[in-house]
């Protein structure tokens, strides 16, 4: 007999959709400063009961690269990354992971991460800040983008005959 564990899981189009939704958030708090999480966790009216349950804990991730941009992987080398989980009282669980050691930022994110989740009136308020950090992170990556550009070189060979 199988069991309905060992059946794939079929995702429906809703369910893909809240995935996306989760993932861009998700990006968003991993890559946002310790000082925009504070702010985002400080902009909640009521700060949510939560329950620890991995502590934010540092460790080691391997960085891989490719060749080229699209060749071969390679380690480039190790990152220290921080992660944590959380349950909030409604049973609701939020994750995070992020770059460095701020152990600080690392639970709030899961906080956040839990509080979006849920329908209550505070995910407006931090849907609207992620919005703007998504904003923010946007335009960086796009002025890094163009100083980059700036400084491209195009290369060529010369052929030069004897004739």
């Amino acid at each position: 007999m199988i069991c309905d564990q060992d059946q794939p899981k079929v995702l429906t189009v809703l369910d893909a959709k809240k995935d996306t939704a989760r993932q861009r958030w998700m990006g968003v708090l991993a890559r946002a400063s310790a000082a925009e999480i504070a702010g985002l966790f400080a902009s909640l009216e009521d700060r949510p009961d939560y329950q620890i349950i991995k502590r934010p804990e540092t460790g080691t991730l391997m960085v891989e690269g490719r060749a080229g941009g699209a060749g071969q992987r390679f380690n480039v080398g190790e990152a220290t990354m921080t992660r944590c989980v959380i349950r909030l009282t409604d049973g609701r669980i939020g994750f995070s992971y992020a770059l460095g050691r701020d152990r600080v930022k690392a639970e709030q994110s899961a906080v956040l991460d839990a509080l979006l989740q849920s329908g209550d009136q505070r995910v407006v308020v931090l849907q609207n800040g992620i919005g703007a950090l998504e904003r923010t992170q946007k335009e960086a990556r796009e002025l890094a983008s163009r100083k980059a550009a700036a400084t491209k070189v195009n290369f060529f060979t010369l052929v030069r005959g004897d004739g």
